[in-house]
């Protein structure tokens, strides 16, 4: 489930079943040099979580990206974002991102981190397979979290 109305009226129905969120973080570089990077990294990041949702829709509910630019401190970040989703109803949250940074910070959420992979020039069948290799590396993390 996406953030959106009609998936959220849907939410609002069924949420004793829908017990995730999925937050994604996205560093936007502002350096003319780092701009292609971070652009290949969200589409990155936004084409996995795009399929995470396909896989667990009916568990998980995937909020609207959450973008910052490397001035902006992301301890500070991080603390804000995770005081505020803890007044929400899901009882597991996960921050995904691909900036490393966040493996440090120290918040409630578990962040998942994984190593951005260029997939805008694959086509589709290995872009799906990459997709499907990241998904079984981030499964025992959610599964984890999940039987606790």
């Amino acid at each position: 489930m996406n953030w959106n109305a009609s998936d959220m009226n849907l939410f609002l129905q069924q949420k004793e079943y829908i017990d995730t969120l999925v937050v994604p973080l996205i560093k936007v570089e502002t350096v003319e040099e780092r701009m292609k990077a971070s652009a290949s990294s969200t589409d990155f990041l936004m084409n996995l979580v795009d399929y995470i949702e396909l896989q667990f829709k009916g568990r998980i509910m995937v909020a609207p990206p959450f973008a910052y630019t490397p001035s902006m401190d992301v301890h500070q970040f991080g603390e804000v974002i995770s005081t505020d989703l803890t007044k929400s109803p899901f009882k597991h949250i996960f921050f995904i991102t691909t900036d490393s940074a966040w493996t440090s910070i120290d918040i409630q959420e578990k962040v998942l981190w994984l190593p951005s992979i260029p997939i805008e020039n694959m086509d589709d069948r290995l872009k799906q397979s990459i997709l499907e290799d990241q998904l079984k590396q981030l499964l025992p993390r959610f599964t984890e979290e999940w039987i606790k």
